[in-house]
């Protein structure tokens, strides 16, 4: 029976990716459908289960944010960071936490001073609340889920179940990216990032949360695959996931993504009994072929482009100058700003202003730990070292969240390419934070892991 509602949903997807290509109003549509059954599925969950139906509800905005922005159902740009803000909100007045994130509190304190600064330096150019909004609410985002994450208890169980939430609505962007360019090889033009390849939307956006699906369906395919049928099923997934993604051009997602799988099954691997690392061994055998299969195919469809892509190359397989493409020459603005002002930064907002000003050009490095230095200075070092720490802290207390470093890596490395443009760094932080509980009454933690995870091959 659980099979056949994971089919259901994931046919349920594909049909969403395809309805929403043919009629874009059905985008809005999707929005106000996610708001209504997730409202609903938190309000009227047990206490026990409140937190996880308000997990579940952010993963799959996060899941569907893109989708969401490349066919027009955003109502506003920022509309799935406000939701998860919301849903996120209904979790911390509902649900009763056993702990005192002080950390992630002051971490929200922090972040006043910059939009303070802003207020008092604002020109006639600048529209402060646009800025405040746009800079601001992915930090917020993390903030706030942070909070409500901060050594939450979810049993091994749900934890999955937010995952596959996450994952759902990438079937339907793949899906509407496959029918939205068909041929790859009518969209190459170069080795750059490629639009037409990522829905006629940004390609870092894009590749950042298929990347994501390849992540999720990689657990799947190592943890959740007893039969050969689920394993070709997660298989087929991650294969159609992976192949729009890396065509995107877009290297940060899968790179990301990459280091995702590796700790994933580095760390699962040390956790089993020895029979379950003897399957997962020749699961990885398998799992390197698929992936290898995958680079190729990307690579013919590609003629080879893709290959120079990755190895900072242009498309006569000359190698380029600057493997940061331009942003390593804004990063370093970013952080002579920081050293200029470094007590209260320049404000939120402001070093694209200032950097109109100085260079002529309107660009942003995406780098968040450079922005949030420049426009925080001391406030936004000492959040950062509260984001950086707090999380590692916690691991060496508790180490029963097995997807702790494929979460803090996504976060880390992906807003170091991505900034937080999207809310997907701000929640799967919070990710980091939970403790997974394992359903079995044995006295030794380390067996109660092993035989469940044992269970799952």
């Amino acid at each position: 029976m659980k099979d056949v509602n994971y089919i259901k949903a994931i046919l349920l997807h594909f049909l969403i990716g395809f309805g929403v290509y043919n009629f874009k109003v059905l985008s809005k549509v999707y929005l106000i459908v996610i708001f209504i059954y997730f409202t609903n599925q938190i309000f009227k969950a047990s206490p026990s289960q409140k937190a996880t139906k308000v997990l579940m509800a952010c993963s799959y905005i996060v899941g569907a944010e893109v989708f969401l922005r490349m066919t027009g159902g955003s109502l506003l740009y920022e509309t799935s960071k406000y939701l998860v803000i919301l849903f996120t909100l209904m979790g911390l007045f509902t649900v009763k936490l056993n702990k005192q994130p002080i950390p992630y509190i002051l971490y929200v304190f922090l972040l006043i001073p910059g939009i303070l600064v802003a207020g008092f330096t604002a020109t006639e150019q600048t529209t402060l609340r646009t800025a405040i909004a746009f800079n601001l609410s992915g930090p917020v985002c993390l903030g706030i889920v942070s909070i409500f994450c901060y050594k939450l208890k979810i049993s091994y169980k749900n934890i999955h179940e937010i995952l596959l939430y996450m994952a759902l609505p990438l079937i339907a962007i793949t899906t509407y990216l496959f029918l939205y360019t068909p041929d790859i090889r009518e969209t190459i033009t170069g080795t750059g990032s490629n639009f037409a390849a990522s829905g006629g939307f940004g390609p870092n956006q894009v590749s950042t949360v298929l990347g994501l699906g390849m992540f999720v369906f990689s657990a799947r395919f190592f943890m959740l695959s007893p039969t050969l049928f689920l394993k070709l099923l997660n298989g087929f997934l991650l294969a159609i996931i992976s192949f729009r993604g890396i065509v995107t051009f877009s290297r940060g997602g899968i790179i990301t993504a990459l280091f995702m799988i590796a700790a994933f099954i580095y760390f699962y691997f040390r956790k089993v009994n020895t029979k379950a690392k003897f399957r997962i061994s020749r699961l990885v055998i398998v799992f390197a072929s698929l992936g290898l299969l995958i680079w190729l195919f990307s690579s013919i469809q590609t003629s080879g482009l893709i290959e120079n892509r990755y190895a900072n190359q242009d498309a006569l397989g000359r190698e380029k100058a600057d493997i940061s493409t331009g942003r390593s020459d804004l990063i370093s603005f970013e952080l002579e700003e920081f050293f200029k002002n470094p007590v209260l930064g320049v404000g939120v907002g402001k070093i694209k202003e200032l950097r109109q000003i100085a260079e002529g050009i309107e660009a942003a490095s995406h780098n968040e730990m450079s922005r949030i230095l420049s426009e925080h200075g001391l406030f936004g070092l000492v959040a950062i070292l509260i984001l950086l720490i707090t999380p590692l802290l916690i691991r060496i207390k508790t180490k029963s969240n097995i997807f702790f470093y494929s979460c803090y890596i996504f976060w880390f490395l992906t807003i170091n390419h991505s900034s937080m443009r999207i809310a997907a760094p701000a929640f799967v932080y919070g990710l980091c934070l939970l403790d997974i509980k394992y359903k079995t009454n044995r006295i030794k933690k380390t067996q109660q892991i092993k035989s469940i995870n044992s269970s799952t091959l």
